[in-house]
């Protein structure tokens, strides 16, 4: 299994996952396609199947909260990438 398909399969797992990094996060969203931008007020659009999500970004460490987990996954299942379609 690649880097890339476990991070993202890491989203989706229960219970809801609390050491996620963002910077691996992006990369893993970036090689399925996604396109990042990286806003002045310290956040991420991904954008996605005409999508667009924004996340904020944590400000002590790299590890994206519980809440942003939950919000990310929503996205991503209504852009169609799920661990059982890639």
């Amino acid at each position: 299994m690649s880097k890339h398909k476990a991070k993202i399969e890491k989203i989706f797992k229960h219970p809801v996952s609390a050491n996620i990094d963002y910077k691996k996060l992006i990369s893993a969203l970036e090689h399925y396609g996604a396109k990042i931008e990286m806003t002045k007020k310290h956040h991420v659009k991904i954008f996605l199947n005409e999508k667009e999500y924004i996340m904020p970004l944590p400000h002590k460490d790299t590890n994206i909260s519980k809440e942003i987990v939950v919000e990310l996954r929503h996205f991503l299942e209504s852009v169609g990438l799920t661990p059982d379609k890639l």
